[in-house]
């Protein structure tokens, strides 16, 4: 079993920064893919980037691309979630998922076999 713990969510104003960090406890070895996911109120969940843990492959929604950026150290079992240019559209719950298997990246909820608790982003 694998429990992921995030962190880094917080208020921020719009065109600011923030670092999200998501680290992987329990039986990792297998992990292959880290994704991050956001859902804000009365919405779907969206899937925002994801990134392969053998390095070269990276996924990213056309909403996020150019202001955020996926990246993963393998050996402290994290994922980061950088986010720049911030808009009050990105406002929203975001999870981290990790799957043993990677299924590409339409990013559905299925495709990950664990989450995080959510970490709340909120950009005024």
């Amino acid at each position: 079993h694998v429990q992921l713990v995030e962190s880094g969510g917080g208020s921020v104003l719009a065109g600011g920064s923030l670092k999200l960090s998501c680290t992987a406890f329990g039986d990792t070895h297998g992990t292959t893919c880290w994704g991050w996911f956001r859902q804000a109120p009365g919405k779907e969940r969206e899937g925002v980037a994801g990134i392969y843990m053998g390095g070269g492959s990276t996924y990213y929604a056309d909403s996020v691309k150019g202001r955020f950026t996926i990246s993963r150290d393998k050996a402290k079992n994290t994922a980061y979630l950088q986010m720049n240019s911030l808009k009050p559209e990105d406002t929203a719950m975001y999870y981290c998922a990790s799957a043993q298997v990677c299924r590409g990246w339409l990013m559905l909820s299925s495709d990950f076999d664990y989450w995080g608790q959510g970490t709340q982003v909120t950009v005024s």
